[in-house]
């Protein structure tokens, strides 16, 4: 699992067909919130991404590159975002790789298998981990102050 304190792992995902995001493009030059979320176009999912949408302005202003990441594959996480007008790239970790790396694939829920535990994580522009989060209940959102704050404290 992913802590405060440990360097950001890097990856390279879709956020739709073709279309391939690498977070080591950003390192160095973006304050980074991830987003890892357990599927598109669920009740609490869609109410986390679009308080964000919702609130973009003060991302802006802090200067933040946010990424949404599921196990849905790049062509739902395209569809997902247009559907609800989102301003950052949803990126699909369908072969949940990045999920495991930083420790929030879980085993079983919902009566599924392998998919992304609501969490989030702000990198600094240094590439380590300033906030980690991670729920322990699928129904909590994230804290999007204590998200604010970490970017705000953030290199």
């Amino acid at each position: 699992m992913i802590r405060e304190g440990d360097p950001a792992p890097t990856f390279e995902l879709a956020s739709e067909p073709g279309v391939m995001i690498d977070l080591a493009d950003h390192i160095g030059a973006d304050r980074i919130v991830l987003l890892f979320y357990p599927l598109a176009f669920s009740g609490v999912c869609t109410t986390e991404l679009c308080t964000i949408r919702d609130t973009w302005p003060d991302f802006e202003a802090l200067e933040a590159r946010v990424f949404g990441i599921s196990v849905d594959s790049p062509f739902v996480t395209k569809r997902y975002r247009e559907a609800e007008g989102l301003p950052f790239p949803l990126l699909s970790d369908f072969n949940k790789d990045v999920s495991a790396e930083y420790g929030v694939l879980e085993a079983e829920a919902y009566g599924l298998r392998g998919i992304a535990r609501r969490s989030a994580f702000v990198i600094g522009r240094n590439g380590i981990v300033v906030y980690a989060w991670i729920a322990e209940d699928s129904g909590l959102e994230p804290d999007y102050a204590a998200i604010k704050a970490a970017l705000l404290a953030a290199p």
